[in-house]
């Protein structure tokens, strides 16, 4: 497997993909439209192995490379910037999935579709697992990246039906170094807020819960995801099932950077979920995988980042 094309590669988690599997010794083809990712996020890449391609997945592009593995994971990713996005969420989690599904098919290639926790929507139960097909707003503003993926889901699901290698990762609330400060997703937040010795916004009474991965350990579930052998039409949760209200992580934070912010509740945005916390069994069973980054080291490493960009 030694030629890997990674959509959205100058995001978040692409950009430790990249970065990972170039570690690994493979040839990266990296594709970004730098909508919401950003060069910067790739400037420690220093490898004739790297190739960098400023591209938008869903319009037509010329390639000529045969790619062993595609991992599809362009997109507005934080509620901010695709309520900022909303057609180009839509677009790149149909158009972009089903361009990427043709490509890697016309290649041979094993495809690999970044999901979300988010198309368990505000989940009646507790945990989610993989089994449970949730309960979702198709008209909300959430939708335009909720539904987009669950729509990806299926297309991935009929290409497999096809004869296709498709794996579907379910990601859960991950966060790290190269996060942006205004990403809008709850820790960069905080700990942007309380850098700034400004109040901590905590949406409702802080009492929904998440559980929150650290970027490494989710970037090692998704290599090993993408990598071993058996798992063609698999879908598993990846995250870190330890689950913290909100009104704790703020309190968490304050104290790490020793700020001296206070805490200010606003009302909780529509359709945002309750609870959210992953049944991990079949990443542990199939994969061997388990986080192994506590929320405690992994704040403190992404609190270092926040203050060298100051």
């Amino acid at each position: 497997m030694g030629k890997i094309l990674v959509t959205g590669a100058a995001g978040f988690i692409g950009s430790h993909l990249c970065e990972r599997f170039i570690d690994e010794g493979f040839e990266v083809y990296g594709m970004d439209n730098l909508i919401t990712g950003s060069l910067e996020n790739l400037e420690n890449i220093q490898s004739p192995l790297f190739h960098f391609i400023e591209h938008d997945v869903t319009e037509k592009g010329d390639t000529e490379t045969d790619f062993d593995l595609i991992l599809h994971f362009a997109c507005p990713a934080s509620p901010k910037d695709y309520l900022k996005y909303p057609l180009e969420t839509l677009k790149a989690n149909s158009i972009g999935t089903l361009k990427t599904l043709e490509l890697a098919e016309s290649c041979g290639a094993r495809y690999m579709f970044a999901s979300t926790s988010e198309v368990y929507g505000d989940a009646l139960v507790h945990p989610q697992s993989e089994g449970y097909w949730g309960n979702v707003n198709p008209s909300g503003p959430r939708s335009v990246y909720d539904e987009a993926k669950r729509f990806s889901e299926a297309l991935s699901m009929a290409y497999f039906r096809k004869g296709l290698d498709v794996r579907i990762a379910r990601i859960f609330n991950t966060y790290g170094p190269r996060m942006k400060a205004d990403d809008g997703r709850v820790i960069p937040n905080f700990i942007s807020q309380a850098l700034n010795s400004e109040p901590l916004t905590v949406y409702g009474d802080g009492y929904q819960t998440r559980s929150f991965c650290y970027v490494d350990d989710m970037v090692a579930g998704i290599m090993k995801m993408s990598i071993m052998a058996g798992l063609n039409g698999e879908i598993i949760n990846l995250g870190n099932p330890d689950e913290y209200n909100m009104l704790d992580l703020a309190r968490i934070i304050i104290e790490k950077t020793d700020s001296r912010s206070e805490i200010i509740f606003e009302a909780l945005p529509e359709d945002d979920p309750h609870r959210r916390c992953p049944d991990i069994y079949k990443a542990r069973d199939i994969l061997g995988w388990n986080p192994k980054t506590i929320l405690s080291s992994g704040l403190d490493k992404t609190i270092n980042f926040f203050k060298s960009k100051i």
